[in-house]
This record gives structure tokens, sequence and C-alpha cells, in this order.
């Protein structure tokens, strides 16, 4: 029999993931306290190191009849796409070229940057949730799904994003924020519940 701490979910890779993982989603959940072209830089560099975690996971088969419970929801979900979208303002949108949706549009594809990291952000963050219970088969089952969604759609979509961060940190327009978007900026860094609650969330748990 498979002792507990042998089990795959324990090894080096999935560790190493776990701990990008939990940096990717505590960025995004503070994206209001950077400075716009400070969060920007930051993305393209955290993005690619979350998709090259996830590339090296083991293979592993779901062993759970029922789905590992999902705790993104919708308040949450539009909370931290609301947080991304106030950092990038006009930057927001780019053209797709990745999408089946191309091939059937007579006029081009718009996607959002905002929309595609907090994707990323819903399927992480329902992994490192289920992950921190500690029971080794929701583990391994949520390392299951996240590897799924990985090769199904959120590692597309990270290269995607990526591929817009760049364009958006290298281009020739000014990052800097013009006086108000710094207001929104600040208004909406005072009535932060979420950070609050994440915060008194945190501190009632161990680090994994």
């Amino acid at each position: 029999m498979e002792e507990p701490l042998e089990h795959v979910v324990y090894s080096k890779n999935v560790i190493e993931f776990v701990t990008v993982a939990k940096e990717f989603c505590n960025f995004l959940e503070s994206a209001e306290q950077y400075p716009r072209k400070e969060f920007v830089t930051v993305a393209t560099r955290i993005l690619p190191l979350v998709y090259l975690k996830a590339v090296v996971l083991p293979k592993v088969e779901a062993e759970l009849e029922d789905e590992v419970e999902k705790t993104v929801d919708e308040m949450t979900y539009a909370h931290i796409q609301g947080g991304i979208e106030s950092r990038l303002g006009r930057f927001n949108d780019y053209l797709e070229v990745f999408t089946p949706d191309i091939e059937r549009s007579d006029t081009p594809v718009i996607a959002f940057i905002a929309e595609d990291l907090t994707d990323i952000y819903q399927d992480l963050k329902d992994f490192i949730s289920a992950y921190r219970i500690g029971v080794t088969e929701i583990m391994n089952d949520a390392l299951s799904m996240v590897q799924q969604n990985f090769e199904l759609y959120w590692g597309q979509r990270s290269v995607n994003t990526l591929r817009a961060l760049h364009s958006v940190l290298y281009g020739e327009e000014d990052l800097e924020e013009e006086e108000g978007e710094e207001s929104v900026r600040e208004e909406r860094k005072k009535d932060n519940w979420y950070l609050r609650m994440q915060k008194d969330w945190q501190d009632d748990n161990e680090n994994i």
C-alpha cells in the first residue's frame, strides 16, 4: 500500500506548482495595490512560470466519484476581474488569433486580459483550496482537474495573454496612470473588503 507522503501529490514538481499557483493568486488578489506598469511587469514574469510548472506536472487520474468542490464564486470572480481591469484601463483588450471563433468570424475577435487572468485564477484558486484540505484523494483529484483544464483551456489562454501583456509592456504607449485612474485605484483600495477577508482567512490557516 502506498504511504501517504509517497503519493504523487507530495512530489517536488507538484509542490513547486502549488507554490507558484499560490503566488499567482495572491498577486491577482492584490492587483489594486500595484501601479499599472508594475502590475504588467510582474504579470509578464509570473505567468510564464505558472505555465512552466504546469507543463512538468505528473499525470494523475481521478480517484473519487464526485468532483472536487469549487470555491471561487461569482462575487469573487467579479472582484478579481474588476481589480485587474482597474489596473489595465485602456490596455485591457487585444486581438485574439488563437481561437476557433476566428474561423467563423468576418471581424476581428476581441479578448480581454482581465478575463483571461481571472479564468486562470479561478482554476488555480480552486486547486489550491482543495489542496489545503490535506486529504490525499481530494488533492489528487484537484491535481487531475487542474491538469485537464490546463490542457484544454487555460494553458492556451495563458500564452495568449502573455503575448498581449508583452505588447503592452514593451509597446510605445505610456503606461503611466492618468489622474482620474489613480483616484479610482485609491478608492478601490480603501474599500477592498476582499483583501481584508483574504487576510483574515490566511491568518487562520497554516502555509501549505
